[in-house]
């Protein structure tokens, strides 16, 4: 049974949440004590709102870099647990777990240097790839945003992103080209013309807002004009 407190709280959050404005949104949940903040945060990545569970791992990303500064051990748990809730064993799925990796490792250094491996181990069919097929999307999703900082990594890294290009889901092909391209901006002259001719259109999350874009004119997020 839920406790009041944390009942409480979690609407707090969603409420935050669906604020408009980023930065308001961002000094309120600031203001809540982080171990108050972090079960959720957690529990609302399984919102059946995408852009409700997209803030909520870029909040999750913000509180982890916050606890990282001065509570490094307590940063790890939490990509610990993330790790845990893709593991089969867990009994759950993983909703917003490698999106949520994503954003953490993009924000710390420290972090990134213990965990890349890791994240990178779930998209490599060698490694701990994950073959749930809507799980698929986040990877693809978290990946692309760590690699939007990571100066360094594997080279074939590539190799295993580049057959999502060819996928019947056109949310894992633009996902996969925002990927390439945060890897390298040159790739987006190197990409396959069925795919700079692909007039599918899907949402991309811009750090708040999902925004409408068609999978030819992904240039790094944003729209090719």
């Amino acid at each position: 049974m839920l406790k009041p407190r944390y009942r409480q709280i979690k609407k707090q959050v969603e409420k935050i949440l669906q604020l408009e404005d980023r930065e308001e949104a961002f000094d309120k949940l600031q203001a809540i004590p982080m171990p108050q903040l972090t079960a959720p945060l957690f529990s609302i990545f399984y919102t059946m709102d995408d852009l409700i569970k997209f803030r909520s791992t870029v909040a999750m990303g913000d509180l982890t870099a916050r606890l990282a500064k001065n509570k490094m051990e307590d940063a790890r748990i939490i990509l610990r647990r993330l790790m845990w809730n893709l593991n089969d064993e867990s009994g759950g799925i993983g909703w917003g777990s490698v999106e949520a990796m994503g954003e953490i490792l993009k924000r710390d250094k420290t972090l990134a240097k213990e965990f890349e491996k890791i994240l990178f181990s779930y998209i490599n069919p060698e490694g701990n790839f994950l073959e749930h097929e809507m799980l698929q999307r986040g990877l693809l999703w978290g990946v692309g945003t760590y690699l939007e900082k990571c100066v360094s990594f594997d080279t074939d890294l590539a190799q295993f992103i580049l057959p999502f290009l060819d996928s019947n889901d056109p949310v894992k092909r633009g996902y996969a080209v925002r990927a390439l391209i945060n890897m390298d901006k040159k790739q987006i002259k190197t990409l396959p013309e069925s795919i700079i001719s692909d007039k599918n259109e899907i949402f991309l999350f811009d750090g708040w807002n999902l925004l409408k874009k068609m999978i030819g004119k992904i240039h790094s997020g944003t729209i090719i004009e």
